[in-house]
């Protein structure tokens, strides 16, 4: 959005430089992409910087509320509820769609995950963009994806004590459910690259007593977790442990923050760049004018189940015991606010990450990713026939 970068790259802008950078990033994690990658960095202008700062860090500040965290901890299933819940979650997201108010462009709330994101594969495509860059004219530039005044080497310390802690990375590991087949694994691999912990598939693990291990006999201290749990459900997985036992494990982040920061937590936040969301179980009445809105289910991701037309027979067809689990929230449009080289105009969505290291008080807003789309939503499988569209990365010049 920063003009200035955008007419640069796209006057400069080749399909070599596209192939370039894709092929250097998988290169560098030695492994394909099943996502698509878009075809541009997202150059951020200062303006839309600073509403983005202050706006993640406003709902952050708000969900960090030691009430509403009792309040929203109703969202956690029985089944799943995990003893020695922390304070506050160590990863978090925060998703903007960028808008367009009053003819200025501004951040509107999509969603909230109390539950890792793409943290390892953001520095590198940071990094392989800033090479790609280099050799066009006037974008040499130490671009930053980061905030809080961090740069790479000081975002990396923070990312390691998060994902790390004061561990052995041989006795941390990054858990998933069948790793490999993943769309995320070159996350993974990123992980791998830069701090040296394993993609462990949980059920490959053996337990005794209150300990897990590995295969060969590593004990796993702590997890850096990334099993979705609608995945998990759906899969019908067999576990080695049971989520409500009690392990001498670390959690990076705690699973109840799945359940927790999640869209549960949209009905409960006040703010202007907030859409206001109801649950369904708590509507009065049903709108008479649902175009305006979306009903969303609370805990799927990437899009699965989120209804962009409801009508008022889909609101009806919610059973009264499921209720509690879908909102119903105000529409907003994305604005086209990225152009491409072809001339039509790009939707943007941008997310701002935040690490707590165990150590630390409060998440710190770190660094961000972005999803561009042309299509109905942002999701990839929404995006398959398009071109620069997929995922990417934001860039300033500066943190």
């Amino acid at each position: 959005m920063d003009q200035r970068f955008r007419q640069l790259f796209n006057s400069q802008f080749t399909q070599a430089h596209y192939e370039q950078y894709t092929r250097e990033l998988s290169r560098r994690l030695d492994t394909p992409f099943e996502f698509r990658l878009a075809e541009t960095p997202l150059f951020l202008s200062d303006d839309f910087k600073e509403k983005a700062v202050e706006s993640a860090n406003a709902i952050i500040e708000q969900l960090s509320d030691p009430a509403l965290i009792e309040r929203m901890k109703a969202a956690i299933p029985e089944r799943w509820n995990t003893p020695g819940m922390d304070a506050l979650p160590n990863l978090a997201q925060v998703d903007f769609a960028v808008v367009r108010e009053n003819g200025v462009l501004v951040p509107k709330l999509i969603e909230l995950q109390g539950f890792p994101s793409l943290t390892s594969l953001q520095v590198i495509q940071r990094d392989v963009w800033k090479e790609t860059l280099a050799t066009m004219d006037g974008l040499d530039v130490a671009w930053s994806c980061w905030y809080s005044g961090y740069d790479r080497e000081a975002f990396l310390d923070l990312a390691r004590r998060t994902i790390v802690g004061e561990n052995d990375p041989r006795e941390v590991i990054l858990m998933d459910l069948d790793p490999l087949s993943q769309k995320t694994y070159p996350d993974f691999a990123a992980t791998k690259l830069l701090f040296d912990v394993d993609a462990v598939d949980p059920t490959t693990l053996v337990r005794r007593g209150r300990e897990l291990f590995r295969g060969d006999g590593t004990p796993v201290r702590r997890i850096y977790n990334r099993v979705v749990f609608d995945e998990l459900i759906n899969k019908g997985v067999a576990l080695p442990f049971d989520y409500r036992e009690e392990l001498d494990v670390q959690w990076a982040p705690h699973p109840n923050w799945y359940w927790v920061w999640s869209k549960y937590s949209l009905p409960f936040l006040r703010h202007a760049s907030v859409p206001r969301a109801t649950f369904v179980s708590e509507l009065e009445r049903i709108p008479d004018d649902l175009s305006r809105y979306v009903l969303k289910p609370l805990f799927s991701f990437a899009g699965g189940g989120v209804n962009v037309d409801p009508t008022r027979a889909d609101v009806d067809a919610i059973p009264a015991d499921e209720r509690h689990a879908w909102c119903l929230q105000e529409k907003i449009e994305y604005d086209p606010a990225l152009q491409a080289v072809d001339g039509g105009g790009v939707k943007i969505e941008i997310r701002m990450m935040f690490l707590r290291p165990d150590d630390e008080p409060k998440p710190i807003l770190a660094q961000n990713l972005v999803r561009l789309s042309r299509g109905k939503m942002l999701g990839v499988d929404f995006n398959k026939q398009f071109t620069w569209v997929g995922s990417s990365v934001a860039l300033s010049t500066d943190s």
